[in-house]
């Protein structure tokens, strides 16, 4: 009867280790290498990303939490969430769709997970090129101009994980030519936060 047990119990545990999100890495400077993303969504207007940046193509944007697979649908064009790692500091939208696709909108998500609270960091945000960056439903970060990406282009300050799961929500707007995005923290020492992992699932 002990063995019969010991097996069901080692059966449970081995599927709870399955059901757990795999979790990532982030490169040595401490930038996010692992993204869902959903793209592309066509401008209403074009070349008027600033004002297509205020609006939310999704409902309740800012509060996102899909997984990959999840269907979403923003003028009357369904797309699906996936999963990416990217190949340098960025992601490319061009290189993750295959072809430059300019007019559009683009979401990535990344599922922080912080060992503990960390409070006082610093949200570094790069862009091509209009970007927006949601932590926990709250906009932290907001640049309206076009312009190529390069790191730590704009700053949200005195910043604070939660203990657990906190829920990063990027939005890009491409108007012309490439199509990027970036995203890392820093500590009060503005050395890279490298201590988090990030997760592809709620």
């Amino acid at each position: 009867m002990r063995a019969m047990w010991g097996v069901l119990a080692a059966g449970l545990l081995g599927a709870s280790a399955a059901l757990a999100a795999e979790e990532f890495k982030t490169d040595e400077e401490g930038f996010i290498r692992d993204w869902l993303v959903l793209a592309p969504m066509p401008l209403e207007t074009e070349g008027n990303g600033a004002e297509e940046l205020d609006k939310q193509q999704l409902k309740d944007e800012g509060k996102l939490q899909p997984k990959a697979g999840d269907k979403a649908t923003a003028n009357k064009k369904e797309l699906t969430w996936k999963k990416i790692k990217t190949k340098d500091y960025y992601f490319d939208f061009a290189e993750i769709l295959g072809q430059v696709t300019e007019q559009s909108i683009g979401y990535a998500v990344a599922y922080v997970v912080a060992d503990a609270e960390l409070s006082g960091l610093t949200l570094q945000m790069g862009s091509n090129d209009q970007g927006k960056v949601y932590l926990n439903g709250k906009e932290l970060v907001k640049f309206t101009e076009t312009r190529t990406i390069e790191k730590d282009q704009n700053q949200a300050q005195n910043v604070t994980l939660n203990k657990g799961v906190n829920t990063l929500v990027f939005k890009v707007i491409n108007e012309m030519n490439n199509w990027q995005g970036c995203i890392r923290f820093t500590d009060k020492a503005k050395a890279p936060v490298k201590s988090i992992k990030v997760r592809l699932e709620p």
